[in-house]
């Protein structure tokens, strides 16, 4: 019998790797974390990836260097020197500690981070000619990416809200980018400060003129980008202003649950009077749930004759003044008459059928 024949094989399409600014392997600790755990590790605009080898072509972990604050050398727990191989990177909301094979390789993850995150080359590092030419032009190919790219500190939200925002959620940052409140190809800055024990509150206006964004404070400044424009209020502000990036646990539409009044279902109820708050809010997707169902009420007993009073100690009960807290019959009283009724009626029905 003849064999069937099989259809070619056909190989399976190659992923292609990565292109990263800079990698290596690098040991991550979190502050979760009881370890160090070793990744293939590869920086690209203002994240890091975080791949199990160097082989994979999918991240298992990114880490957003939008909030960074700043870079110190780590020296290990229970010694006294530090062998140069240790760093901590610290963020807005947390740290993390890093553990690299040389100095060398500690030296080029700093100055690469440094390098996207400040737009400039460092120079107080242990740097060999050939290293700052590669972050030199690395620095070429994040400003060329920034200017085509909105800042994650640009939300389209109203003067109002622009407020809202940076009150209720001072942590996250005290400068945020809007849309132009004139309808103007433009764009404006609030900012949010302490001053004196007051917060006070700053609005700013940035023209657009052909492709440039200039600033109209004292001396207008002409920027390239929008991501210009953030790193000049930074660092003219000695780094006081921090641009505003709304944490993913936190939610972007207010809202809240309600009882349908028609089928008695509770629904989640999004009040579109404010709009919405972020370009990137989630859909609000309502989920309704089933309210128990009430009991059904029990048929009125029929009204007969009111009883007598009943007798207390030999004697007629003294009628209470309407003030008394206290009732007229005892609870167990109650009950007991209660219960009489109710087998009174299941008797009348019973002879009714």
């Amino acid at each position: 019998m003849a064999s069937a024949v099989r259809p070619p094989r056909v190989p399976k399409p190659k992923g292609v790797l990565p292109s990263h600014y800079y990698e290596s392997f690098l040991e991550k600790k979190g502050s979760c974390d009881r370890d160090y755990k070793k990744f293939w590790a590869g920086l690209q605009g203002l994240t890091i990836y975080f791949y199990n080898s160097n082989r994979d072509f999918q991240h298992v972990e990114k880490l957003n260097l939008g909030a960074f604050e700043k870079l110190t050398d780590e020296i290990p727990w229970g010694s006294s020197r530090d062998p140069g191989t240790h760093f901590s990177l610290v963020l807005r909301n947390q740290e993390i500690k890093f553990k690299v094979e040389t100095l060398e390789c500690r030296e080029m993850w700093k100055g690469f981070i440094l390098t996207v995150v400040e737009l400039r080359v460092p120079s107080n590092l242990t740097l060999l000619p050939g290293h700052l030419y590669m972050m030199a032009e690395v620095l070429a190919k994040e400003e060329a990416r920034r200017a085509l790219e909105i800042p994650s500190c640009f939300l389209k939200v109203s003067r109002l809200e622009a407020q809202l925002l940076l009150e209720r959620y001072p942590e996250c940052g005290n400068l945020l980018l809007r849309p132009s409140g004139d309808g103007a190809d433009g764009v404006s800055v609030t900012t949010r400060q302490m001053h004196n024990g007051t917060h006070v509150v700053r609005h700013y206006k940035v023209k657009r003129e052909g492709p440039k964004y200039v600033i109209d404070v004292e001396e207008p400044f002409s920027c390239t980008s929008l991501d210009a424009v953030v790193n000049y209020f930074v660092s003219h502000t000695k780094k006081a202003l921090v641009p505003f990036l709304l944490d993913e646990d936190y939610e972007k539409v207010l809202g809240y649950v309600e009882a349908d009044k028609e089928n008695g279902e509770s629904v989640w109820v999004a009040p579109s009077a404010l709009g919405p708050v972020a370009s990137s809010s989630r859909p609000v997707i309502v989920k309704p749930k089933k309210l128990p169902k009430a009991p059904a009420k029990l048929p009125k007993p029929p009204v007969g004759p009111k009883p007598e009073p009943r007798v207390f100690n030999g004697g007629l009960a003294r009628k209470l003044p309407a003030s008394s807290a206290q009732p007229l019959f005892p609870t167990a009283g109650l009950a007991d008459m209660t219960a009489e009724l109710q087998k009174k009626l299941e008797k009348r029905r019973a002879l009714e059928h």
